[in-house]
């Protein structure tokens, strides 16, 4: 299987779909609930494809020029952008629409709950899991532990952005629970399985040196699996709290802190 047959038939076709419907429900005039029209969802999408593809290109030039995972030259059209074929930077931006999409689609759908939970220890003990977890991928990068290479590498890469939004929300993402999950969880094992067949086919191939060699369902290694996981959790986190008024309250409310705080310091200068 090429890589274009794959991003046609795994991403392009049910984004096309998702699309379809998304504009359906815009002629019927069906739009998000109160509590997630912060930003429009054409912007804060469009954001999240810009970042995605910005954030993860260095980051994926290297694991391919260091044979973390590498691809079959016969499978890709061979336009290359650094190391990474061209159908790479395209699969960054359609995972990002699809998985927007998904949950724009669950959002004007499911019944969410008023934006008004604030929880100041739920923000403070899960960044702070958060960054324990990302001390240990920092460690097993150190160590020089081989199989663990993959897994850290990625830890170290996606965990940072995640912190950022879970310090300044936590909470909302907690109260939005329900969107979350239903954004994160089914398209993380949607494209699961689509990676198991393209690795079944040889598009791509991970590296067994550098990866942990376990194997779900005997061919898809549980770095790609946590690879989706986290992606998906960027986007669903971030589109998430983008789109929450609350988001917009408690920036105002910490950039009025902040410029109180500067007038005061002024002041006793």
């Amino acid at each position: 299987m090429t890589y274009l047959l794959f991003l046609i038939i795994f991403l392009i076709i049910p984004l096309l779909i998702l699309m379809l419907v998304t504009w359906q429900d815009w002629r019927r005039g069906r739009s998000l609930p109160p509590a997630l029209r912060n930003w429009p969802p054409a912007v804060a999408l469009t954001a999240h494809v810009v970042v995605a593809v910005l954030y993860t290109t260095p980051w994926d030039n290297y694991l391919v020029a260091n044979r973390v995972w590498w691809y079959d030259p016969a499978l890709v059209t061979g336009w290359l952008i650094g190391w990474v074929p061209i159908e790479e930077y395209g699969f960054f931006v359609l995972q990002s629409l699809l998985t927007g999409l998904w949950l724009l689609f669950w959002a004007k759908r499911l019944s969410l709950p008023a934006d008004n939970f604030e929880s100041m220890p739920l923000r403070i003990w899960s960044t702070l899991l958060a960054g324990l977890l990302w001390l240990a991928s920092v460690v097993i990068l150190w160590s020089d532990w081989l199989p663990g290479t993959y897994l850290g590498l990625e830890l170290v890469w996606a965990l940072p952005p995640i912190i950022l939004q879970l310090i300044f929300g936590a909470d909302i993402l907690w109260r939005q629970r329900r969107l979350v999950l239903i954004g994160l969880v089914p398209m993380t094992i949607y494209l699961s399985l689509a990676d198991t067949l393209a690795i079944a086919s040889g598009t791509w191939t991970i590296s067994p040196a550098l990866s942990l060699q376990i194997y779900l369902g005997g061919i898809l290694p549980l770095e790609e699996l946590l690879f989706f996981a986290l992606t998906n959790a960027l986007l669903v986190f971030g589109m998430t709290l983008v789109l929450a008024r609350q988001s917009q309250r408690r920036l105002e409310a910490m950039l009025a802190r902040r410029q109180t705080s500067v007038g005061v310091e002024g002041h006793v200068e």
